[in-house]
């Protein structure tokens, strides 16, 4: 039988935030936040500093500039956010499935942090370069791929770094019926609560955030990516190392 032969690495320091994309206002409950619990317990266990927020919670507004209070918005609590979101080195999004699609508040945090992705960092580098991303998914409809691949694309498409399987989810029936967490429905008692027995969904959402920690310990421990070849300053600045424009 395999076994793990390395020594327990320590991932003191890390920061994790996971925002979860619910549609439901607290203290309304969210059946994404009872997944997104167990890999929040993983990391906690691991002495990392974790914190989860949902974003509708917040006066957030729409757009893909940094302060739309600069755009017309009278409100927005996106630069606030924003610091707390940056402080982290890993960033968990959580969303429910809705006709088959992630929720439109992770679809506006997507474009909150796409208005923040020309900036850079002091290595000249995009912003996110350095942090990594991830993601839960929960619903009681297909769509849990589908829902992962548009929103890790976009997280490493603005700069977060993606390990290996950095999904995990879960789904019930096709239909209406229990969500993840539920302990009863229809008058049916669920012991354990629903999804909580599910070995798919227990493994894969360990192996995602043990995989998040490793890489963003590993990019942390190095200080990011070197930025040869990849400094947007340097560029600007005339630098383009081995490139060569091709002959038409």
């Amino acid at each position: 039988m395999t076994k793990s032969t390395q020594e327990k690495p320590d991932f003191t320091g890390l920061k994790a935030m996971f925002v979860n994309c619910t549609l439901k206002r607290s203290p309304q409950k969210s059946h994404t936040s009872k997944l997104i619990e167990v890999s929040k317990a993983i990391m906690e266990k691991e002495r990392v500093s974790v914190e989860e927020i949902r974003l509708v919670d917040h006066d957030v507004a729409s757009g893909i500039y940094p302060d739309m209070r600069e755009h017309g918005w009278k409100t927005d609590e996106w630069p606030t956010l924003f610091r707390k979101l940056f402080a982290a080195d890993i960033l968990v999004v959580g969303t429910p499935i809705w006709l088959g699609e992630k929720s439109s508040i992770a679809q506006k945090l997507i474009e909150r942090l796409y208005a923040m992705s020309g900036k850079t960092n002091e290595q000249g580098q995009y912003l996110y370069y350095g942090k990594v991303g991830g993601c839960v998914v929960t619903g009681n409809e297909d769509g849990i791929k589908h829902c992962a691949m548009g929103i890790l694309y976009s997280l490493q498409h603005v700069g977060y770094s993606i390990p290996p399987q950095a999904d995990c989810g879960w789904i019930g029936e096709v239909g209406p019926g229990p969500s993840y967490g539920d302990t009863e429905w229809k008058g049916k008692k669920a012991d354990p609560p629903v999804g909580f027995d599910s070995d798919f969904t227990n493994r894969n959402t360990t192996f995602m955030t043990y995989n998040l920690l490793h890489l963003a310990a590993m990019l942390k421990k190095q200080g990011g990516y070197p930025n040869y070849g990849n400094s947007r300053e340097a560029w600007d600045e005339g630098e383009r190392w081995g490139f060569q424009p091709r002959n038409r």
